[in-house]
């Protein structure tokens, strides 16, 4: 190859590297912005093509003049000699960066603002002894409480309240946001700390004390027992027409095996329990009035996996609602491109006129 071809090749390589670092340029911000006139940017692969083509022929002008008597002298090493061809890799890399320009590139700040209509739940929890029945594995207070935990993880934009009955009933938790509360609360409610005996209408009533006075546009109740209304002053119907008046929705879940369990019968002086196999016996009617006054849903768990079913139906029926607005705001960012643009096409011209002397 005579020494004028290495020379045309060499500008055209020079011209490729400019289209290269260009096209580099580009990707490395292609995922942080984007383009409102993409198509522009094929210019980035035509403009060192263009450029090259150009640097090709003129390097094969007709009316060069070759003298023989030059190839004696000695070979120009120097700096001007090694930065001869980086103006024509200069301006393709400017040129590439006007063609970014002309696509202009803008960065988007997206936000949302989100307004949460949570649900006001409180759970009416039965902590009577026949709740340590082993129907389930361990026991019905172990499956309710695991299953109660989950229930209320699973939803971190509503409000708790914990209500907790035997043969009367208190507020174990007022309600709250404070989830952290409410599951400690749970993870430690046992039976024997109140009066023997099931108090349905005390239990449900007290949770209705507990939502009556929230601002929340739902209110639910979830009534979870194991057996029938024998203690307490206020009648389980009369108390759902409170919940009713209050506009209270209430699921009641009546918890145990069909037939027989093994059920604790008496306790022993150092405190432990007595089993002996006794009949389930959950008042359904009671628990289908509760839930149908109100417009809530009665269901019956006899295994652990039904209990866990059914607080995941409960979680379905009772949606939180959300309300997104979503929001953009673009910004030109054209200015860096614009600037690498100048300064290579400018550093261009300060090498062909300032620094780089040709023989003429």
């Amino acid at each position: 190859m005579t020494e004028s071809w290495k020379q045309q090749w060499a500008v055209v390589a020079w011209v490729m590297v400019g289209g290269l670092a260009a096209a580099a340029v580009w990707r490395h911000f292609a995922s942080d912005y984007e383009f409102e006139k993409p198509y522009y940017l094929w210019g980035l692969a035509v403009v060192p093509a263009v450029f090259g083509l150009f640097a090709w022929l003129a390097g094969r002008n007709p009316n060069r003049v070759r003298l023989s008597g030059l190839g004696a002298l000695p070979r120009n090493t120097g700096v001007n000699f090694s930065l001869r061809h980086l103006p024509a890799s200069l301006k393709t890399f400017g040129a590439g960066m006007l063609v970014l320009v002309l696509a202009k590139p803008h960065s988007k700040d997206s936000f949302e603002n989100i307004t949460r209509e949570g649900i006001d739940i409180a759970m009416a929890l039965d902590l009577s002894a026949s709740m340590l029945a082993m129907d389930f594995k361990p026991n019905r207070l172990e499956s309710a409480r695991e299953t109660a935990l989950e229930f209320v993880q699973a939803r971190p934009n509503d409000r708790f309240a914990v209500v907790l009955y035997e043969g009367e009933s208190y507020t174990r938790v007022p309600l709250t946001t404070d989830h952290r509360v409410v599951l400690d609360a749970i993870a430690i409610m046992n039976t024997g700390f109140m009066e023997q005996g099931t108090a349905i209408g005390m239990g449900l009533a007290t949770a209705v004390n507990r939502l009556k006075n929230s601002d929340g546009k739902s209110k639910v109740i979830i009534l979870l027992t194991d057996g029938k209304n024998n203690r307490g002053s206020i009648n389980p119907v009369d108390a759902s027409k409170m919940a009713l008046a209050y506009d209270m929705r209430v699921y009641t879940i009546g918890v145990g095996t069909r037939g027989k369990a093994k059920t604790p019968v008496a306790m022993t002086p150092d405190g432990s329990y007595i089993y002996d196999w006794v009949d389930v016996d959950i008042d359904e009617d009671l628990l289908k009035t509760i839930a149908s006054t109100t417009g809530g849903k009665y269901f019956r768990a006899t295994s652990q996996e039904a209990l866990k079913s059914i607080y995941r139906e409960i979680d379905e029926l009772e949606k939180t609602k959300f309300n997104i607005s979503r929001y953009n705001k673009l910004t030109e960012e054209f200015y860096p491109f614009a600037l690498a643009a100048l300064t290579a096409i400018f550093g261009a011209f300060v090498l062909n006129h300032l620094l780089i002397r040709s023989t003429p």
